[in-house]
């Protein structure tokens, strides 16, 4: 099985590669990873990863900026079926707008707004950075198996607000609550970093490269 990692400019890409690859092998499989910028290798990946770090819109203007690269994934994605996973601001991409310092279009995949944490206690720091649970809000079979005290990692400014419940897939607690995991059909997307959520995102990475939406 293959496996596209998007390279945009805009990602954990070495990290990224690294947990996937380990992951495959701890399966006895043979999958190959790839990180590429190339619109035809991700339409002939059978599971597609669209990392992300940084700003909203400068991650936008970075992956609209790869020729043929929007087109490839929506006729994968939206069209083909193909089982997608977005990460950080790889997953806020999925929104119809980010707000972050300008209003920024998304791909629109989950409706919603990207929107700038405001905890309820004003001691608490933005970014929120560091080690936090998730709290399931539906089944999903990418968080099937995962024990609820499992920590993932975390590091952002702003989260997606979903506009449909059904697509709110797990939360997190900080001064409120904030989106962790948001899904649909075969889209999945998540706040924080698997590729550095030790066991929690490790079982998450495998979860992945067996599911057939």
């Amino acid at each position: 099985m293959s496996v596209a990692i998007v390279d945009y400019g805009a990602g954990n890409l070495r990290s990224a590669a690294k947990a996937f690859q380990y992951v495959a092998g701890r399966m006895g499989r043979g999958d190959d990873i790839v990180v590429t910028a190339d619109p035809d290798l991700v339409r002939r990946a059978q599971r597609i990863v669209l990392p992300g770090v940084g700003a909203f819109a400068d991650c936008k203007a970075g992956l609209d900026a790869v020729p043929g690269m929007v087109g490839a994934l929506e006729e994968k994605v939206l069209s083909g079926g193909t089982p997608f996973l977005g990460v950080c601001v790889g997953m806020q991409l999925l929104a119809g707008e980010g707000r972050e310092k300008a209003t920024t279009p998304g791909l629109g995949w989950i409706g919603g707004a990207v929107e700038r944490i405001a905890p309820a206690d004003p001691a608490l720091k933005i970014p929120h950075m560091g080690w936090n649970t998730i709290a399931a809000v539906r089944p999903h079979a990418l968080l099937a198996g995962i024990p609820a005290d499992l920590h993932a990692y975390f590091v952002h400014s702003y989260h997606l607000v979903p506009d449909d419940p059904e697509t709110l897939v797990a939360t997190t607690d900080y001064g409120g609550r904030l989106t962790a995991c948001v899904g649909r059909d075969n889209i999945f997307g998540t706040q924080f970093h698997p590729e550095k959520s030790q066991a929690l995102g490790l079982h998450l990475i495998e979860n992945f490269l067996n599911w057939s939406p």
